[in-house]
């Protein structure tokens, strides 16, 4: 006689013990931000502009441009590249396309991948204090020994660039 008895396996996620983190080493430059931040910002306007030139092609002129279904599917799009690029992506890796070309990435203060509660707040909350502020909070990044801007403070992230030295992998 036979019998079967399972043992239920728990499952593990290896835990990256990260060593020798030093967020103002590793702060990324300045200028490299504003490369990223254009990068991204280029991205976004080609998306409407492309689909008005595509109107204008065909065609249409002025309020009837404007109000063309082929414009608001370009808005549309754009919308949801601009919610696909600054909130999804850097769910997963911590970067947008621009941060991506340039090689730039958001992690926590101690070199971690952020929350997704972090990453929403910094994308909501910190880019508007930076948007009535008309940029002073991102050139405040500039001007700080941190390199962090005003998003980077509310969210309790940093931008990095370069990468981090894990020193083993723990599983239990």
């Amino acid at each position: 006689m036979s019998t079967d008895k399972t043992i239920p396996v728990k499952r593990t996620r290896p835990e990256h013990v990260v060593v020798e983190f030093d967020a103002e080493r590793l702060k990324a430059p300045f200028l490299l931000r504003c490369g990223s931040f254009l990068i991204d910002y280029i991205l976004l306007v080609c998306v409407p502009v492309f689909s008005l030139i595509i109107g204008r092609f065909y065609g249409a002129d002025g309020v009837k441009l404007l109000n063309s279904e082929l414009s608001n599917t370009g808005w549309l799009i754009m919308l949801l590249l601009a919610l696909t690029n600054f909130v999804i992506f850097p769910m997963f890796n911590g970067q947008s396309i621009g941060k991506m070309l340039t090689g730039i990435r958001i992690v926590r203060k101690d070199g971690t991948p952020p929350s997704f509660w972090q990453l929403l707040v910094r994308h909501t909350i910190g880019y508007l204090l930076t948007a009535l502020t008309l940029g002073l909070g991102f050139l405040f990044s500039a001007l700080n020994a941190r390199g962090r801007a005003f998003q980077d403070l509310v969210g309790g992230t940093v931008v990095i660039y370069g990468k981090q030295r894990v020193a083993r992998e723990i599983t239990e």
